[in-house]
């Protein structure tokens, strides 16, 4: 009887042995789906972050465009008025008045033709990160279409 016993333990011993270790197989089975799940989860929102951004600055590029157009108009009109008020001093050197005008139309032409200068790099900016996240949202679909499940 204490055979039968002893032998009924070790069957027990044996079993409590074993069970885990096929419990672990299909444990890490099903923990590598979940991470792949994780991963096409994490790649998704990073996929609609970038699709979000790209929205916004495709909204702001008409803006800028405009912008740019305004501020090189101003620019160009600032240096015609500029020109009209230098060439009026070249006729009078020694008035005044006619110096302060040149050289306040100088002043203003200078300031919008930096502003349109900013204005018209933005929009270069704008336009290269539009490009920058068309190219990650590409690289994030093909991700994507790639990864299993």
């Amino acid at each position: 009887m204490k055979i039968k016993t002893i032998q009924t333990l070790a069957l027990l011993g044996l079993l409590s042995i074993a069970m885990p270790l096929t419990a672990q197989v299909v444990s890490k089975d099903s923990l590598n789906t979940l991470k792949e799940q994780k991963e096409n989860i994490e790649l998704n929102k990073k996929l609609n972050e970038r699709k979000t951004e790209l929205a916004k600055l495709e909204n702001e590029l008409e803006g800028a465009t405009r912008d740019v157009e305004k501020t090189a108009e101003q620019a160009q009109q600032s240096a015609d008025d500029n020109r009209k008020n230098a060439e009026k001093l070249g006729g009078d050197p020694q008035d005044k008045k006619l110096a302060r005008r040149a050289g306040n139309s100088a002043s203003g032409a200078r300031k919008d033709a930096k502003r349109a200068r900013k204005a018209a790099d933005h929009l270069d900016d704008l336009r290269k990160d539009i490009e920058s996240l068309k190219r990650k949202i590409a690289d994030d679909e093909a991700k994507l279409a790639n990864m299993p499940g």
